[in-house]
């Protein structure tokens, strides 16, 4: 074996390939090609978006385990440790299973160069392969054509949202942004879009491929009904009194719709009843999702980090009372539209805090005091 340790091997990986990221399929292909050579045994459920991904993939894999499935989830990036990116059984995988599925993986890429996000994924794909997952959910990491997780044909596609984010290798415009999305569709497969505000670009391309597209507000939705319950709907089917979603926030309402509608998709092969999607619904957790820490001043963790998300944030700060003042400790990516996320969430906070990030593309405290500025 390579390294023994997983801190080893992840350090080799990110020195591995010349560039941090590099959209493209051919790579990662060819290696699952040698290490699992015959088609995928178990369900995929691929869902990408500009955000409400992690939310999704939250509910989706509760609900799926209530029901009694063996559940493989694959999200990015990481919080705290690398082992959260990849579940089994709603438990984090153990470093020496990731090691041993690095070891295969380094010995099957022979001399293909492998960027440290494709090394990743492979391991997520290789470990459920072994495992006999159920059916796999796989969060694509960006964009979504070009993503390594869309090396798999999705039985069920699901694109949460479309705004502006990762611009330099997405394209400057929604619209473009919106086509790269819409590449984990399938031709013949169901594909989700989960807002109200469908991109031309995104429907035009699931028409061009033979997709059948389902869209929040028209083909399935949901809505508030009595006392802290909501019904949905898709089609002619109806699900009533389901609890709220456990996951907190403006849009996870909208979130649990297209979950359902995505599950409603894959009855037959994985049926589900009521009681288990309303225990799904409320054993979903995920955190810095609006994550609210009680205490005589309580703490918010949000990882909001584009215009459409920060927007997200400010609504959940207004609906939530605060006696007094509101204090924000502020890190970025310096890639990301600073001034625009702050803009939008400036009006909810009294005084910021700009902390600066310490890895390669973090910005500092002076380019977070910078976009702070701009944003007035």
């Amino acid at each position: 074996m390579r390294f023994t340790s997983l801190a080893d091997w992840l350090a080799w990986q990110e020195t591995l390939h010349p560039s941090e990221i590099e959209l493209g399929l051919e790579r990662v292909a060819a290696v699952l090609r040698r290490l699992h050579p015959d088609p995928a045994p178990f369900a995929v459920i691929t869902v990408g978006g500009t955000n409400g991904k992690g939310s999704t993939v939250a509910m989706l894999e509760a609900i799926l385990r209530a029901g009694g499935y063996r559940v493989g989830a694959y999200t990015s990036p990481h919080l705290l440790r690398y082992n959260e990116r990849i579940r089994l059984g709603g438990a984090e995988i153990d470093d020496a299973t990731l090691c041993d599925s690095f070891e295969r993986i380094d010995q099957a890429r022979g001399d293909i160069s492998l960027t440290y996000f494709e090394f990743g994924t492979l391991a997520a794909l290789d470990i459920f392969h072994r495992c006999g997952v159920d059916v796999a959910i796989l969060e694509v990491g960006m964009g979504g054509r070009l993503d390594a997780v869309n090396v798999l044909d999705a039985d069920v596609a699901l694109v949460t949202t479309v705004d502006v984010d990762h611009a330099q290798w997405l394209g400057e415009t929604r619209e473009e942004i919106a086509f790269e999305k819409a590449g984990i569709y399938r031709g013949g497969r169901p594909a989700i879009y989960g807002a109200a505000d469908v991109p031309g670009s995104l429907r035009e391309h699931a028409d061009a491929i033979g997709a059948r597209l389902y869209c929040y507000g028209r083909d399935f939705g949901g809505a508030t009904e009595g006392e802290g319950g909501w019904r949905w709907w898709g089609g002619t089917r109806q699900r009533h009194t389901l609890p709220l979603p456990a996951l907190r926030g403006r849009s996870q309402l909208q979130n649990a719709a297209g979950v359902l509608m995505a599950l409603e998709l894959l009855a037959e092969r994985l049926p589900l009843d009521q009681a288990q999607i309303r225990a799904g619904l409320l054993a979903a957790t995920l955190p810095g999702r609006f994550q609210v820490l009680p205490g005589e001043v309580s703490l918010i963790l949000d990882v909001a980090h584009n215009p459409q998300a920060a927007a997200e944030l400010a609504a959940n700060l207004a609906a939530l009372p605060c006696g007094g003042r509101t204090l924000a400790v502020l890190g970025m990516l310096a890639d990301k539209d600073m001034a625009g996320a702050i803009g939008q969430v400036s009006g909810a906070v009294d005084h910021w805090y700009p902390a600066g990030l310490a890895v390669a593309r973090g910005a500092t405290a002076a380019q977070l005091g910078d976009a702070l500025a701009a944003a007035g």
